[in-house]
């Protein structure tokens, strides 16, 4: 028996239930992970309220991110051995993989042997913000050095890796945030430029910022009323990569700044890179390599322990982190 988390029904952080179950082996083609740290995530939520792309059976688990200890390999892998340290990609389905417990079991080729020199905490905030950033940025928009870059949602760990990236690049990051409380971090970090969306007006800052030559790429996790003074301070040619839809608002379609401008509104979800093989390796050597240069460094905003994971998930739903919430067990 080992303690994993599950909801029976949805609702807000109350309905986790810390429960001892039964796990079963690995299945051929899977490792089982003894877990020491796991990374949480918006899609959690989004999972636990009844609103994720995912509808579980319940009592369902839940989690995408972990980082641990090699425990057991299904038939068939011989690339991992038991007391490796590891750390997983998220899977294309938590319900099916969930990594909220003791043990957890995914499949090998999303299993990855970090660095040493990454603590597991560490390793449990890396593949999710840092995979999602990669495919938009780098695999969609090939973003470039003379590129200004939109991030919305920038103090998430999303939006600090899509910074990072653009940085490694040489594009000038323009972090947006809703108010200006975290701006001072923001710039620290190594946003060329911040704007609080709630206290400025975003589409007069972005032309001041921009000028003549207009942002390429907007990154976007929010939606609602900031297409419109996003759109219109993009150059002709330009992409949009939605990637959430943080906002309750409803989200207008710019009809004439899109048509004016030839813009691209591109949907994207990191799934689409770790259901193809290939995608899946060029972003993990993307990443390693950057893990390795320093260019790509995880950013923990807190952690809590195992048994707090109510907790950890109001402060989830809080938006007072700058980074990535880690639970440790």
């Amino acid at each position: 028996m080992v303690r994993v988390v599950r909801f029976h029904q949805h609702g807000g952080p109350e309905v986790l239930r810390i429960e001892n179950i039964d796990v079963p082996p690995p299945a051929p083609g899977e490792v089982q992970i003894r877990v020491r740290a796991l990374g949480l995530n918006r899609a959690e939520v989004l999972l636990r309220s009844g609103s994720y792309i995912e509808t579980p059976t319940l009592p369902s688990g839940l989690g995408l991110e972990a980082a641990g200890v090699v425990e057991a390999v299904g038939a068939g892998v011989d690339s991992f051995a038991p007391g490796d340290a590891v750390n997983v990609v998220p899977s294309l389905s938590m319900v099916r993989w969930p990594a909220y417990g003791e043990l957890a079991s995914f499949p090998a080729e999303l299993v990855v042997q970090h660095p040493r020199a990454l603590s597991f905490e560490a390793a449990a905030a890396v593949w999710m913000p840092t995979v999602t950033a990669y495919g938009a940025l780098i695999e969609i928009a090939t973003l470039r050095r003379e590129d200004f870059v939109v991030i919305t949602a920038a103090s998430s760990s999303v939006g600090l890796a899509a910074i990072q990236i653009a940085n490694q690049i040489g594009a000038t990051a323009i972090a947006v945030t809703r108010t200006s409380r975290k701006r001072r971090a923001l710039l620290g970090f190594g946003a060329a430029h911040v704007i609080a969306s709630a206290e400025e007006n975003l589409e007069g800052r972005l032309k001041e910022i921009a000028g003549p030559t207009g942002v390429r790429v907007v990154f976007d996790a929010v939606g609602g009323p900031i297409f419109g003074p996003l759109t219109a301070t993009m150059s002709t040619g330009g992409i949009l990569i939605e990637y959430g839809g943080l906002s309750s608002e409803p989200t207008p379609f710019p009809l004439f700044n899109v048509l004016s401008r030839r813009l691209t509104l591109r949907g994207y979800l990191m799934h689409e890179i770790v259901g193809d093989p290939a995608r899946l390796e060029a972003a993990k050597a993307f990443v390693l390599a950057g893990l390795k240069s320093g260019s790509l460094q995880p950013v923990i905003a807190k952690t809590f322990p195992f048994d707090q994971i109510v907790e950890a998930h109001r402060f989830l739903e809080s938006n007072e982190q700058f980074g990535k919430i880690v639970v440790t067990l």
